[in-house]
């Protein structure tokens, strides 16, 4: 067998593919990992003391992800500036039925947190550099084909093309793929008719670590808290479900009016919003890939599937379905097997095709259970909600959903290591 120009090829190096890459630096440090970026790293770029922005977007992370990344060794210094969700108040707008899930009464810190993208960024780059992985960056992966012994992928960098051979390329660049497409995996695709519409907000009332989540009959809100990890503050990430005309709307008003219309659909539970800040969005689908790996090759993170955000469950399910790769590339390597053997890849696939099936059915199913206004529909929902609030197994079984934990978990380190291991832990 030839030997290859590395044995893997990341394709991208954003927050899947930089925890991909450190995670095999971790558990499979014997395996030559080569992340291709198209954003020029450099060591200049992470400064030591980091100030968040106001403006600055943010993931929710469930505390299975946080369980994760202390694994990784990454949880110390990306906490700084992770903001706990200590509790969450789910509710229907214009109706009695509500809900509210409690940290305390699952004996853990919090239900999750909230931390700014930039952040983890810095975070994964600064642990990145003192590895083994490799970098090109500027470049990009343009093309891909089969060979013998693995793949021959094409750099594109400048306007200069190389090849580097590797035994897999795993594809990390989002959820608008341009290589998934040029690689000709079958995507499926429903539209939402509706987009999101991310802001961080300010509000008179302190949030106290509550993340509240508000079905309407115009789609749901959720206010998470965010920008203060040591204290209860008054900043939280605002993301707001819209069709097209609403969202025109919304955009064309002053940032009062703005603050004005979202304090008549969420309400007073924060008290007043008294500022809005700079306003992103996007259209909301489902993408799913129903065979997301060939020989040597395989997708992960939204590059794979992308849920409509009502549940915060995207990255979470990302970062579940990168440890289950980490796993089965490691038993690969201990076995002598390619990373990019087709069983293998499917192996993975198979153990992640449940988590995602079933968060996709739990964020889905969420959305065409409360985007219904009929009356009958409206009165089900709110003993849904107050059921679940006094039920505690349905209320334990709820937030164990939010929290990421309770199903299968990937067994990334080797003999002599602390292991996670394959079972249902809280």
């Amino acid at each position: 067998m030839t030997r290859s120009d590395t044995d893997l090829v990341i394709a991208g190096g954003g927050l899947a593919g930089a925890t991909l890459a450190l995670a095999l630096s971790r558990a499979v440090p014997s395996l030559r990992v080569t992340v291709v970026e198209a954003f020029p790293l450099s060591a200049d770029a992470l400064p030591e003391d980091y100030q968040p922005s106001y403006d600055a977007r943010s993931t929710a992370l469930a505390w299975g992800s946080r369980l994760i990344f202390e694994e990784l060794g990454l949880w110390s210094r990306l906490s700084e500036h992770a903001t706990p969700i200590r509790r969450i108040h789910v509710s229907d707008r214009g109706r009695f039925g509500a809900t509210r899930l409690n940290a305390a009464e699952h004996q853990q810190e919090a239900l999750g947190y909230v931390a700014d993208n930039r952040w983890m960024g810095l975070c994964l780059m600064r642990e990145l550099l003192e590895t083994n992985v490799q970098w090109r960056a500027p470049a990009e992966v343009v093309d891909m084909m089969p060979t013998p012994d693995g793949v021959c992928v094409s750099l594109k960098t400048g306007e200069d093309i190389s090849t580097m051979t590797a035994q897999c390329l795993v594809v990390a660049d989002g959820g608008r793929s341009g290589l998934r497409e040029k690689l000709g995996f079958q995507t499926r695709k429903h539209n939402y008719g509706q987009n999101a519409l991310i802001a961080n907000v300010s509000t008179s009332d302190c949030h106290q670590f509550t993340a509240f989540e508000r079905f309407t009959d115009a789609g749901p809100m959720a206010l998470l808290p965010h920008g203060s990890p040591g204290r209860a503050g008054n900043q939280s990430a605002l993301v707001w479900t819209l069709s097209d005309d609403a969202l025109q709307d919304i955009l064309s008003l002053s940032d009062a009016d703005k603050c004005q219309r979202l304090q008549a659909r969420f309400g007073w539970r924060l008290g007043r919003l008294t500022r809005i800040g700079e306003c992103s969005h996007y259209p909301l689908t489902l993408t799913t890939v129903d065979e997301p790996v060939r020989p040597g090759v395989t997708l992960v993170g939204n590059a794979a599937h992308a849920l409509h955000p009502v549940a915060g469950q995207g990255f979470n399910l990302a970062l579940r379905g990168l440890m289950t790769l980490v796993e089965q590339f490691r038993l690969a390597v201990e076995q002598g097997r390619s990373p990019g053997d087709l069983q293998v890849l499917r192996r993975y696939q198979q153990l992640h095709r449940q988590d995602w099936q079933q968060t996709v059915q739990f964020s889905d199913s969420l959305i065409r259970i409360f985007g219904q206004s009929l009356t009958p529909l409206a009165v089900a929902r709110d003993a849904g909600l107050v059921g679940l609030d006094m039920l505690p197994g349905a209320k334990r079984w709820f937030a164990r959903k939010a929290m990421g934990i309770g199903g299968r978990r990937a067994v990334i380190t080797g003999p002599g290591s602390v292991n996670r291991e394959s079972a249902d832990h809280e």
